[in-house]
């Protein structure tokens, strides 16, 4: 029958490889523990079903590409036509070259060519794509192309994430029921609806317990994610890029690529996250020294920027600590406002009549290094670019799409379009001091056509991708973040080849809790941006104290987001205490393990370090409870062998237990601090601290060299 076992990292997947037709993947989960001589033939033939009423003569096949032609009448693996003539495979499989932790397929019809690929990384995540060639004489009109994987019958629950504009990455439950639940997204980008997620569980699931089985498209553009369950066969999660009709045509020879599909698994969210932060902290090419404090310019000055006001915010930065100064939208072209300039990427001489050099000389005299913000994708109608080329714009001839934020999107698959965009952004780079460009991308595509009405979704995707590429390959060491709406592009191929994502656009810590906190299930802290707003949130008109705001923020890519000019003296005295703890625990940020435990009155974020001697908590109360004071706080992933020293950041003006109240740092093991807790301080809805957790030995001997 051939069976092949792969295993890495805690994950197993058996493939079942027998007969002439696709394989099929008999389990992809938990690593299984199997005897070098174990009959996995014997396992396969175990696993059979019997024939039953209302069925094909031999059970039908769900193989890693399903096909009709094997009985399988859920979704298939491959869709499209041939002129008209639905293109139903019969493959025959080629071969099968497997290795450790890795698999490839190769199989045929009278048609195509099939290449389907699983991988498995060090932390057990595994990545599944397929490659189609057309091998006729007729063009091929690819449909959809879907990748699945199954998912145990225990997995009753499905939680996907949605989200808005300010509100991105909800979680959202629903039963996993039979038949077919689909998320989609046509945005064009990866769009701040996304699901981003689709995880099955067990019912109930959280981020410490149940089985759970979890998928990503790693794809920045129209994308569709699904579960299906029937009666003839394993529950499964699949998707794949969202094809527009007569969009991917594949001629005589042509090929196509999927993109990746992520699949993870787990007992609890935590543990499912884990494996996508460790491929993404293993991807090769980004900055992996300590992540820089960045100032962002944007809520402290919006579009009024000048150089007196700017060289003293820089001032002030470098004062408490900050170690990046990006400068946001309007320092180029006619951008005054956000109803035009876009596409016009050069100094405003009006704005900056000496160039940004003497702006970017006062950041760099406080030791900062210099970004700026971006937004190629997009042009305004009034611009000098959309006057010159209005033929550059995306969308038909003769038709302009409906506009948004008074912008349309630049058709960067036009080759003439791209390279203006590159030639722009490259004379930037090379004209200034730049090692930062903060990339946004600020409306949805509408219609993704060209001017003859062929489809342009994917090749815009891939336009955008190149032109990342060739930026970075170009000018080494140039760091990107990822910005759409905030947090509208989130995932794992753009975050494969930029150094971190932009959360939200809202800073309100309160909403921020949440929206931090899902989107770490894919995304690892560092690569998140999470800056310290100012005390009334821009977004939200809420007020909150510094120490709320800057713990919400301290556990991830740190940044300051606040006109620090209308700051006291006492103000920026504590914000530089903060950005130092945040240094301090920079490299615990950078490597540990996240761990979250949610309540319907207080939430527990934790950073833990791999060998579990040193831990950051961030606990913040979001309601008032029934219990008055409220329940001792337990510390998840700690070693219950060790004794850790405990030390609180941000509890003043609270109700504070007797362990805070006197001031010292108490020593406990840490079997009581995960099995017992300790008392909390009790406080107002709307507030949070820090306790830093560290192995008191260790603890003990740093203090004694600092005191030395």
């Amino acid at each position: 029958m051939g069976v092949i076992h792969l295993h890495r990292g805690g994950t197993s997947v058996l493939l079942e490889t027998g007969g002439p037709g696709l394989p099929r993947i008999l389990h992809i989960g938990e690593e299984l523990v199997l005897a070098p001589d174990a009959d996995l033939d014997a396992l396969a033939a175990a696993l059979i079903p019997p024939v039953v009423s209302d069925s094909t003569d031999e059970p039908p096949r769900r193989s890693v590409m399903p096909e009709a032609s094997a009985g399988w009448l859920g979704t298939p693996g491959i869709s499209g036509d041939f002129d008209g003539l639905h293109a139903l495979t019969h493959m025959v499989l080629d071969g099968v070259d497997a290795g450790g932790a890795a698999a490839t397929v190769r199989a045929h019809d009278d048609r195509l060519n099939l290449t389907w690929q699983i991988l498995l990384s060090a932390g057990g995540l595994a990545q599944i794509r397929a490659v189609l060639t057309n091998t006729s004489r007729t063009p091929f009109r690819l449909a959809a192309t879907d990748l699945s994987i199954p998912a145990g019958d225990e997995a009753t629950e499905l939680l996907s994430l949605e989200g808005r504009h300010l509100r991105e990455r909800h979680p959202q439950r629903s039963p996993f029921i039979v038949g077919h639940t689909e998320f989609a997204t046509r945005r064009g980008r990866t769009g701040l609806q996304a699901p981003t997620l689709l995880m099955a569980g067990e019912p109930g699931f959280d981020f410490d317990r149940g089985r759970i089985w979890a998928i990503h498209l790693g794809w920045s553009g129209n994308q569709r994610i699904w579960a299906e369950r029937g009666h003839d066969g394993p529950a499964a999660l699949g998707g794949g890029e969202l094809i527009m009709p007569g969009e991917i045509r594949l001629g005589p020879g042509d090929s196509y690529t999927s993109p990746w599909l992520f699949a993870s698994h787990g007992t609890g969210v935590d543990q499912v996250a884990a494996r996508f932060h460790d491929w993404l902290r293993a991807t090769p090419g980004r900055a992996t020294r300590p992540r820089p404090v960045t100032l962002n310019t944007w809520e402290a000055v919006y579009f009024d920027q000048n150089l007196a006001d700017l060289s003293e915010l820089a001032r002030l930065a470098g004062s408490v600590g900050v170690e990046r100064f990006v400068l946001d939208d309007g320092w180029f072209g006619a951008r005054r406002d956000d109803s035009a300039g876009l596409g016009d990427w050069t100094v405003s001489p009006e704005m900056w009549p000496e160039g940004l050099d003497p702006l970017i000389d006062a950041v760099r005299s406080q030791g900062m290094e210099f970004g700026l913000w971006v937004e190629p994708e997009m042009v305004s109608a009034d611009s000098e670019l959309a006057r010159l080329h209005p033929d550059w714009i995306l969308g038909e001839s003769g038709h302009t799409p409906m506009p948004a934020r008074h912008q349309q999107v630049l058709d960067l698959a036009n080759p003439d379009a791209w390279a203006y965009i590159h030639a722009a952004l490259d004379a930037l780079l090379t004209r200034y001091s730049i090692g930062y460009l903060k990339w946004d991308n600020n409306r949805d595509i509408h219609e993704p056509v060209d001017p003859r009405g062929a489809g342009r979704a994917h090749a815009q995707v891939d336009a955008f991708y190149r032109l990342v590429d060739r930026l970075r390959a170009d000018h080494p060491g140039l760091e990107i973040e990822s910005c759409s709406s905030g947090g509208g592009r989130v995932d794992l191929e753009v975050l494969s080849r930029t150094d971190r994502i932009w959360v939200s656009d809202c800073i309100d810590p309160m909403e921020r809790q949440t929206i931090q906190t899902w989107t770490s299930a894919l995304v690892p802290p560092e690569l998140m941006g999470c800056h310290i707003g100012a005390p009334v949130s821009h977004t939200t008109g809420r007020t909150h104290s510094l120490a709320t705001r800057a713990t919400t923020a301290l556990l991830g890519h740190l940044g300051v987001e606040w006109d620090l000019r209308d700051a006291s003296e006492a103000d920026l005295a504590a914000l530089s205490g903060w950005i130092a703890i945040h240094k301090r625990l920079r490299g615990l940020i950078s490597t540990g393990r996240l761990l979250h435990r949610a309540g319907p009155t207080r939430t527990v974020t934790a950073l833990v370090s791999r060998d579990a001697a040193t831990a950051a908590v961030v606990v913040a109360q979001t309601a008032t409870g029934n219990r008055y004071p409220a329940e001792p706080l337990r510390i998840p992933g700690l070693d219950a062998a060790r004794t850790y020293r405990l030390t609180a950041h941000g509890v003043e003006g609270h109700l504070l237990p007797p362990w805070l109240a006197d001031g010292t740092s108490p020593e406990l093991p840490g079997s009581l601090l995960t099995g017992v807790g300790v008392a909390a301080p009790e406080l107002p809805p709307e507030n949070s601290w820090l306790l830093v957790v560290e192995d008191a030995s260790q603890a003990s001997g740093q203090n004694r060299k600092e005191t030395t």
